[in-house]
This record gives structure tokens, sequence and C-alpha cells, in this order.
């Protein structure tokens, strides 16, 4: 999945999309937003389909998910409901938590929705939040390690473009040892302790059905954006255990995925 992020398009995207548009295509197919924008800012009129976008509203590519209309649709990478259930799950698996550092981008509206989603969750579920906003890999190391000063301490790595710093960020929180929960599955994939999130690959799925309906002449302003219809809750026993914790039967039970 290719996280959404704030940063101005370079100019090789933008070359790349000409490139592309230039070859005549029947329909795009496109994943993040910056590779869509440079796509629009190349051609208004060449059908474009995306997958794992997470805001396309708040990013200018479509007038609204059930009116999209131009020349753009796809599916949304998840509603921003979900991030709520990211701060519960954190709570399930160390109940000894009781404030959450949230990795978001401040700039993104993907980052603002998704905090807004874990910030009415929280206090239900005893759990005091902060933020880091990062803006490179110094400033994530420099606030994980220092809000890692306080006890009963975890963490909550929103999607967007923190996902760039994922290695480092699931090193930290092992180092640190701040129990952590991510929204895509790489993170806990590559050590991370637990993720819930959609399953990328069905959205690329269910988004060529939508390429083979403009093929055989559908409009993209016709086809609403759509949210996912499966998420997967993955979680990782080695990290679990070099944390100190033990992941409750009633998410092991509930685990799509449990990586010994």
């Amino acid at each position: 999945m290719t996280p959404d992020g704030p940063e101005p398009i370079p100019i090789s995207l933008r070359r790349y999309a000409a490139e592309l548009v230039q070859s005549a295509p029947d329909v795009i197919l496109a994943s993040g937003s910056a590779n869509v924008a440079s796509l629009q800012q190349v051609s208004r009129s060449v059908p474009i389909v995306f997958a794992n976008v997470v805001d396309p509203v708040g990013a200018g590519l479509v007038a609204s998910l059930a009116r999209p209309g131009g020349n753009t649709t796809g599916f949304i990478a998840f509603e921003y409901s979900l991030a709520g259930k990211w701060v519960e799950l954190l709570k399930e698996i160390a109940p000894n938590v009781t404030r959450a550092a949230v990795l978001r981008d401040p700039t993104n509206p993907a980052g603002i929705g998704q905090f807004a989603a874990i910030q009415s969750t929280a206090p239900s579920v005893g759990v005091d939040l902060s933020v880091i906003d990062p803006r490179d890999a110094g400033e994530i190391e420099r606030a994980i390690a220092a809000f890692a000063g306080e006890p009963n301490g975890g963490l909550i790595a929103t999607v967007g473009p923190s996902a760039r710093h994922s290695e480092l960020i699931t090193t930290l929180a092992i180092r640190y040892r701040v129990p952590s929960v991510y929204g895509l599955r790489f993170y806990t994939a590559g050590g991370g302790l637990a993720s819930y999130g959609p399953d990328s690959s069905e959205n690329s799925s269910r988004a060529a059905v939508y390429v083979d309906r403009i093929l055989k002449g559908a409009k993209p302003a016709d086809l609403p954006v759509q949210a996912p219809t499966k998420y997967e809750l993955v979680v990782n026993l080695k990290t679990a255990k070099a944390l100190g914790l033990t992941i409750p039967q009633s998410v092991r039970t509930r685990a799509d995925e449990v990586i010994e």
C-alpha cells in the first residue's frame, strides 16, 4: 500500500505521469494520492481508478464518495472510524497502558481524521493521548525516546507519511518497550506488535472490477468510491514476548494472522 502524504508532487512523478498518459491508455490503475494527483494534472479525460487512497475527498481527487465526478474513482484505504479500534486494541493487548502517543501528520486531512477518531474513543478505555508530528527520522527517534521515559505508555501509528519510517518505528518501540498498534499489516510483519487494517489486496482486486466496467463503457463519474469490506487483525507473538506481554486469548481468537 502506498501511504498518502502532503508533500508537493515531485517533478519526476509528473514526468512519469505525462509519459503514461501519452501512451494513450484506455484506463489507468493507480495507488496513493500523489500518484493519482500527478495523473490528474496531466489529464482530466483518461479514466483513472485508484486503490488504497486514504482520503480522496480531502486530497481533492474526487468531489464526493457517492458522486466522484470527473475522470477518477476507486477504493479508499479505510473509513476513519476504524482508527478508534486501534486504541481499543492497544488497551486490550496491554491493559496497563494509560497514555498513548499518536504518530500522525497534522497537515494531512487523513492524519487529522484518524486522530479525531482515536481521540473520540480514548476516554472510554482510559487512555490519555499525546501526539508526535514527525518531520524526519531524527524527530521520530527523539520523540519516542522522550515519551518512553514515563511509564504505562503505548504507541499508535496512523496511516500516512510516517509509514516510510516503519522499520525505525517498530525498532524503537521494541527498544523502549512501548506496546504499539499500527494501521497497516507490513508494520507487524516487520516486527510491530499488532495491526488492524484493510486487506490491501482486496482493494486491488475490486479496483480491477472497476477497470473492467470502464473498459466496457462505464464512466468513472458514475462509479461511487467504495470503502473496504475486509479488514485483518495481525499480531506478532515474538514481539509480544520481547515486550513481556501475553496476547489475550480473545485477541488471538479474532486474529486473521498470528506471527510466531
